[in-house]
């Protein structure tokens, strides 16, 4: 027992220790030491860019626009602006958690984002209750502030866009709410819907759902909020729907047909299908060992499922390689003769929606669903899809002309957020002096000429 508590008090003692100093070996035989007692440092230098960016679009301001405080305002420290910008600055510079706003909530740089110079920032705890607290009107607010962002960054209308909706495993791990067994995953998960702008890739909306398939009143519910809100604003454009075959329902493309969108879904093969092409496919197999590479063939006919109104035009590709026949077959209403190209081209240029969806849940972690409400994991959805937004700003418009231009978002962040950095105050500015030795300092300066004119 006194062993023991000797080794305890010895273990203390070299904890608090190591905690003041950290020695390293010499160098030309002169001791190293370091220490957490640099004072005003930050590792997120680069978190300024975006308070710019920010301060270009206005995704945090629109969305703390709609959210309700019904707070003492005499107890109030940290206003829902400021704690949403914290939060969401956070998630860019990679800090997903809110258990890190009681370390970050000191953090000088940080600080300076949210517009704050002395008192500290949001705690976790308090964190934690901004999260907590909006219901369903909100969440359906925010939605349209994101549509709204969307319109606005845009500097006339397009002529086109093309809306690829698509949804994504999201594994949990707890009792959250609304939480399914998902057979094809293999997991209970969520199953959020994510809706981009195809040839840009810019973020429309998220919604948050239980971990099943969509049914096609529950797609065609968000499609037609969507496409009213964007056809408030741009009366004229032409919108394409692109997904994949869980999208193809007879309920989205009837009201396709009946309002003047046009759509290419993913189809899911029939039997009468495979019938039809049969001549087809084995053209494809009698060419492939002919000539022993990859044959594809592509065809169309019309078809009318017993569910649906009427026959519409299905398009399909008969491919035969090395591991065997390949079948398969989009639906559309779009009229262009050449089939190669609307497979081709038009439909598989939504294989790009899975680099967007990679860059929200992969690099800004918003898989990150782990509070038992519901409405609260919806909430956090939100948060690191305003990150996306913010992060898609900064490499899209003040990133051009830098070798970062097609970056990924954690390369970005690697690079130019996390830059460290020494923060001076004066009694009539800051100085914040970033390294000497900084390797991109061209690329810096020119994201600064970017952002500030």
């Amino acid at each position: 027992m006194i062993c023991y508590l000797i080794t305890k008090t010895n273990q203390t003692s070299i904890r608090e220790s190591t905690k003041q100093s950290l020695q390293f070996k010499a160098v030309s035989g002169k001791q190293i030491f370091a220490d957490f007692s640099g004072g005003e440092l930050t590792s997120d230098a680069g978190l300024l860019f975006l308070r710019e960016i920010e301060s270009n679009i206005g995704i945090i301001k629109d969305v703390a626009s709609v959210l309700p405080d019904s707070r003492h305002l005499g107890y109030v420290k940290h206003s829902m602006r400021e704690m949403l910008t914290q939060r969401v600055f956070q998630i860019a510079a990679g800090y997903e958690d809110a258990n890190d706003s009681n370390f970050l909530r000191h953090d000088p740089v940080l600080k300076l984002a949210c517009n704050r110079l002395d008192d500290a920032l949001a705690s976790q705890s308090t964190m934690t209750r901004f999260e907590n607290g909006f219901g369903k009107l909100t969440q359906y607010r925010i939605a349209k502030a994101f549509v709204d962002n969307f319109i606005r960054s845009y500097k006339k209308p397009p002529e086109a866009i093309i809306l690829d909706i698509d949804d994504t495993e999201d594994k949990t791990y707890g009792a959250q709410q609304l939480v399914l067994f998902n057979a094809y995953h293999n997991s209970y998960c969520y199953m959020p819907i994510h809706i981009y702008e195809g040839q840009s890739g810019k973020l429309v909306t998220t919604i948050l759902r239980p971990g099943k398939r969509p049914s096609g009143r529950e797609t065609l519910a968000i499609i037609k909020r969507i496409v009213r809100h964007i056809r408030k604003a741009w009366p004229e454009v032409g919108i394409l729907l692109r997904g994949d075959s869980h999208y193809a329902s007879k309920e989205v493309m009837d009201y396709c047909e009946d309002n003047g969108l046009f759509y290419i879904f993913g189809l899911t093969t029939q039997q009468p299908m495979e019938k039809t092409t049969a001549k087809c496919r084995n053209e494809a197999e009698t060419l492939y060992n002919l000539e022993n590479k990859p044959v594809k063939l592509f065809g169309e006919f019309m078809y009318q499922a017993s569910s649906w109104r009427q026959a519409r035009r299905v398009i399909y590709k008969a491919e035969h390689n090395e591991k065997g026949d390949n079948l398969r077959f989009i639906i559309t209403n779009l009229e262009n003769q050449n089939i190669g190209m609307v497979y081709g081209d038009i439909y598989c240029g939504r294989g790009k929606m899975e680099l967007f969806i990679k860059e929200h849940k992969c690099h800004l972690f918003s898989d990150r669903t782990s509070c038992s409400s519901f409405m609260t994991n919806q909430f956090r959805l939100f948060l690191h899809s305003i990150a996306y937004v913010l992060m898609y700003a900064l490499r899209e418009t003040c990133l051009q002309n830098t070798q970062f231009a097609k970056a990924q978002f954690d390369t970005i962040r690697l690079k130019i957020l996390k830059i460290g950095a020494r923060i001076v105050r004066m009694s009539t500015k800051i100085k914040i002096h970033l390294p000497t030795a900084f390797p991109y300092q061209d690329d810096l300066y020119q994201l600064w000429q970017n952002c500030v004119t």
